[in-house]
């Protein structure tokens, strides 16, 4: 079972890139963020057409997340519990029914949060787009708890906006007032994962130089100035399940590549 996240920034500007990287990678799921676009208006007959199952929880102009799936899909639910007065679209779910078992795939758009407010004694203040980040990784780390109360195979993937580590990073000295750096933010991220999950990328590939996001600014890309931030943690039946884990980095050179790049696992399922 081939499981993908792909923050394709937009899929009005990437309507060509989309099908032309579904068409070379083949996943059986993909988990895409940013669609920024309402349901009403996602392209799904384009996706149909392919053979993808489309289940969308969308928001105009902003956010907005997505599953294409090959392979059944029940029990879908959309938008993370814990806040029904929260209407940013960051957060959809479903029961993949694979040849051999069902995996909990969850795809989420985790908020950006910057700008950050930084109090006199230079520690960021919990307001604003930063104290909203925070509050919904509290919200993911309870909706987590749940889903590994359940024993099975789990997977969480999407844009983080997380950089978990230094070497996530090729310039992390440049990232430190950075919500996407800061110790707090790290921090949640960690009880998260700490809860037991894995992240799949670095059980199985350690060391500096691997990316996800390239901004499109100051020649991020052909400096190779990149950061790590779309993840897929595995709950402990998942990562059992690992076979290959790869980040498709020669999307991001293609015709009107996002600033993203898909990242994709294997399991035996």
């Amino acid at each position: 079972m081939k499981l993908a996240t792909f923050n394709i920034n937009g899929i009005k500007a990437r309507i060509e890139a989309l099908p032309r990287w579904l068409d070379s990678a083949r996943p059986d799921v993909v988990a895409l963020q940013e669609i920024k676009s309402v349901d009403e208006g996602f392209p799904r007959a384009l996706f149909e057409d392919m053979g993808y199952r489309v289940e969308t929880h969308g928001q105009k102009s902003f956010n907005g997340v997505a599953l294409l799936s090959r392979l059944p899909l029940e029990d879908v639910t959309r938008g993370l519990p814990g806040a029904p007065e929260d209407e940013q679209a960051r957060w959809i779910e479903a029961s993949v029914i694979g040849e051999k078992r069902a995996v909990r795939f969850c795809g989420l758009y985790l908020p950006n949060g910057n700008p950050v407010s930084f109090g006199p004694d230079g520690a960021p203040e919990a307001d604003g787009k930063y104290g909203y980040k925070l509050s919904w990784m509290a919200r993911m780390r309870q909706r987590a708890t749940e889903l590994l109360a359940t024993e099975e195979p789990v997977v969480m993937a999407g844009d983080y906006n997380i950089i978990p580590q230094p070497e996530d990073a090729a310039r992390p000295e440049t990232w430190t007032k950075d919500a996407l750096f800061l110790p707090e933010s790290r921090a949640a991220f960690r009880r998260i994962v700490n809860l037991g999950f894995t992240d799949a990328f670095r059980a199985r590939v350690t060391g500096p130089g691997h990316y996800s996001f390239w901004d499109y600014q100051a020649g991020a890309w052909e400096r190779n100035n990149g950061i790590r931030i779309d993840h897929l943690l595995l709950s402990p039946q998942a990562a059992d399940l690992l076979r290959d884990v790869q980040i498709d980095r020669a999307v991001r050179g293609g015709e009107k590549p996002s600033d993203h790049v898909p990242v994709w696992i294997d399991l035996d399922a």
